[in-house]
């Protein structure tokens, strides 16, 4: 076992010094059928050992492809060496950071091994399922994806414990022609935390949510190209996800606050509108189990939440055990790596905007011409808070009521400007939760919100 090869090092850590040693295996799998033909079948798996030890503020890292108490032993001995180095060659030492509370952390589920074939043949019965009933599509792509993370984390002055993090996902994408002979696609991700018996053991019951993506996908061939243009729009849960997540969340890392984002000037100041809060959960939002639970970050700092907006003003970043004791704050558990040969940097986790008492019905009856906003194929930000993110299914509201479908298009901002405009928020969340952050390195993250009413520039044909 893992544990039995990790745990008992702690006897080796060097004293005047803050030690990490993290085992750390991933795994990943992937299956892709393309119009019933099986393209892609892959399964990978990594597996090490790394420890971080930091010597007056100075880190020394290293990390082995292996794992072994041979291996255990050398890197310790390995990032102490380089700890030390750094501390003797530095002109003058940096800020400690104070020892935390300890504990140990168990796993709520382990990862949990299936046959490749059983996974293939999911993948084959969900896509016979839709190339029976939808025939006339000019395309469909089914497929699985699967990743975990098995972590045990021993640490000299904060908390220690295993962590697994397994999530498993079964991805639809329908492809069909307009009138004209444009191809328009939409896609859908079903799954979520824990294993392919956790999500998938009954796939069948997913094909009522497949029928749904399929009239989305039919209103489509139907759509028409926005008004470019400041609207007032509705943002559906999914889109304000993205947005707290790219064009606020990174901007409120405190890595990237120190490295001059927008954020630090305005902290303790406005930057969105009163009915706006916005929380990067750990583990459980709002009595319910996050999408994806995170019970202890790499560096042992056990996992809170981390309130980023409070009714409209910018009340606190995002840390790690460093920039915890630099801006003078408790860390909440942000740093994470995603492989063993990572070091831990602040990471989101599950971003999101708390929910208000406002009912979508009424908030679009409220709008004489605007846009409903429902999914993002994609989106970036910078520093600044810039942002700019893709439509890839919306309808028009005209006189307070849905209206066609809309193509494809873009919307773009700055996020504490556009946030400023916000006026109603549903009483309804969405999460989203396939995705990867790719901050440096990738990582897993849950986001969501509820429907938020905003103004909101977006582009026409």
């Amino acid at each position: 076992m893992i544990q039995d090869i990790i745990t008992p090092q702690k006897q080796y850590f060097a004293d005047g010094v803050q030690t990490i040693l993290r085992g750390h295996e991933n795994r990943a799998r992937r299956v892709i059928l393309l119009n019933g033909n099986l393209v892609t079948n892959t399964r990978s798996e990594s597996r090490g050992i790394s420890a971080r030890v930091t010597k007056d503020g100075r880190h020394g890292f290293s990390s082995a492809a292996a794992y072994t108490e041979e291996d255990a032993k050398a890197v310790l001995k390995a990032a102490t060496e380089n700890a030390l180095f750094l501390s003797t060659r530095a002109k003058e030492p940096r800020q400690t950071f104070p020892a935390l509370q300890g504990g140990l952390i168990v796993p709520e589920r382990m990862v949990v091994d299936f046959e490749q074939k059983r996974l293939i043949d999911a993948v084959r019965t969900v896509d016979e399922y839709i190339a029976e009933k939808y025939p006339k599509l000019t395309s469909r792509r089914v497929i699985y994806t699967e990743d975990s993370q098995d972590k045990i984390i021993v640490t000299s002055d904060a908390a220690s414990g295993r962590v697994t993090y397994p999530r498993c996902y079964i991805y639809v994408y329908l492809t069909a022609e307009t009138k004209s002979g444009m191809p328009v696609e939409v896609f859908e991700a079903f799954g979520g935390y824990g294993s392919f018996e956790d999500n998938f053991a009954h796939v069948e019951t997913i094909f009522p949510e497949i029928d749904k993506v399929y009239g989305q996908l039919m209103d489509k061939t139907e759509g028409v190209f926005p008004e470019a243009g400041l609207k007032t729009v509705i943002l559906g849960g999914r889109m304000g996800g993205m947005l707290a997540h790219e064009a606020v969340g990174h901007t409120v890392e405190a890595d990237l606050v120190i490295g001059g984002s927008v954020a630090g000037p305005n902290l303790g100041k406005p930057v969105a509108s009163e009915k706006v809060t916005l929380v990067d959960f750990a583990n459980e939002a709002l009595g319910k189990r996050c999408e994806l639970p995170v019970y202890l970050d790499d560096e042992g700092v056990i996992a809170k939440d981390a309130v980023l907006i409070k009714d409209g003003i910018l009340t606190g970043f995002m840390n790690s055990r460093e920039s915890a004791a630099r801006f003078g704050v408790e860390p909440l558990g942000n740093a994470r790596a995603w492989d063993y040969y990572d070091e831990p940097l602040i990471r989101m986790r599950n971003t999101a905007i708390l929910p208000g008492e406002d009912k979508l019905e009424d908030m679009i009856a409220s709008i004489d011409d605007g846009y409903y906003l429902i999914k993002t194929s994609n989106g970036q930000a910078d520093l600044t808070g810039e942002f700019m993110f893709g439509v890839s299914l919306g309808y028009e509201i005209k006189h307070g009521k849905l209206g066609h479908a809309i193509l494809d298009t873009t919307v773009s901002g700055l996020a504490f400007d556009m946030l400023k405009t916000v006026d109603m928020v549903s009483n309804h969340m969405s999460w989203e939760s396939s995705g990867f952050c790719g901050k440096k390195q990738p990582m897993p993250v849950g986001l969501g919100g509820p429907d938020m009413r905003c103004k909101i520039t977006i582009g026409g044909r």
